[in-house]
Parts: structure tokens; sequence; C-alpha cells
């Protein structure tokens, strides 16, 4: 399985642009991450981008309907146990750097984008730590996304909650420059 196969399964069931783009933010993520850990970037760039690929033709079974798609799909295991993993509703055990970045990724990948949708510039490129510390203590900003989630995942990842703003910056900063060229955006 590539990662042209993954986006093509991926939009067999994925059809919305939000969902998309928040795909591609998580997969901006897991692959700096990769990079960042050494590891295999092509499967956690897959893991990022499949890893809501249920979400909306089954929100009620979700990441469960995932997993069976995923096996029908012919993803390897460890992409599949890192999706069920995900959510802490599976009560399932984050083992692998691969569970636990996807599971880090997942909820302040969309924080800052939604951060970037507030800015005039609506850019990336001027983006702060520091401003997106403020938007998290603002409890009316992007109500839905639990604070407490993103820091228990970054607690769960071994990062400080500052260093892994700083690092989902860079790597988003950096993915959105490759995805314009492709024809693809996650903020417009």
């Amino acid at each position: 399985m590539n990662r042209q196969q993954a986006f093509d399964i991926l939009k067999k069931y994925v059809e919305s642009d939000s969902l998309l783009k928040h795909a591609l933010t998580v997969e901006a993520g897991m692959i700096g991450y990769a990079k960042k850990l050494e590891e295999d970037v092509e499967k956690w760039s897959i893991t990022g981008l499949i890893h809501d690929v249920d979400y909306e033709k089954y929100p009620e079974e979700h990441p469960f309907k995932a997993t069976e798609i995923l096996k029908e799909e012919g993803f390897e295991e460890d992409i599949i146990y890192a999706v069920k993993g995900h959510a802490d509703y599976t009560e399932t055990e984050r083992k692998s750097n691969l569970d636990k970045a996807l599971y880090a990724v997942d909820e302040l990948g969309s924080f800052i984008v939604a951060c970037v949708l507030v800015r005039p510039s609506r850019s990336f490129d001027d983006l702060e730590v520091k401003s997106v510390k403020k938007k998290l203590k603002d409890k009316a900003f992007a109500k839905a996304v639990d604070r407490a989630i993103m820091q228990r995942a970054a607690d769960e990842f071994g990062l400080d909650m500052t260093e892994h703003i700083e690092n989902m910056i860079g790597f988003l900063r950096e993915r959105e420059a490759e995805l314009k060229k492709m024809g693809y955006s996650l903020i417009d």
C-alpha cells in the first residue's frame, strides 16, 4: 500500500472537503514526526491520511468501522491498530510511537488550522506558538476541541505542549507549501 493508493481509498469513503482537509492536516503532522523520529514516513503518512476513513459515512461506528474497512482494503495491522487507538472510547492502549503520534496530532492539528483561519493573513507563515497557546486558554474558541485530550496526547507522546505546538506549526507550514503545488490546501 502506498500513499496514493491510501488517498484513493480515502476518497472512496470521504466526500466532505473539510474532512479531507483534516486528513491532510493529520497526515502533515504524522510526516513531520516520522521524519523527526526517523520512522517510516510513508507508513506514518498513510496512517494520518486514513485515520477517519469511516467518519463521514459511519460516524456512530467510528473508528470501529474504519478497522473493518482498512482490513478489507489490505492495510497493515499496525496502521489499523493505531487508527483504532486514536479514539479514547475504544479503550485501546497506545503502545507504539505510531499510535501515540496519531493521537497527539489529531486534535492539535485541527486546532492549529482553526487558529490560522481567524488570522488576517490566513497563513501558517506568521503563526506563533504564543498565539496558539492564547487560543487554547480561550474556551469559547474552537470549543468542540477537548483541551484535556490534547494535553494527555502530548504527555503520552512524551512532549511538552509548547514543543508540540511548535513542531506542528512547522510541519503544517512545510506541508501546506507542498500541498499547494499539488492543488490542495489545508486552509483554502
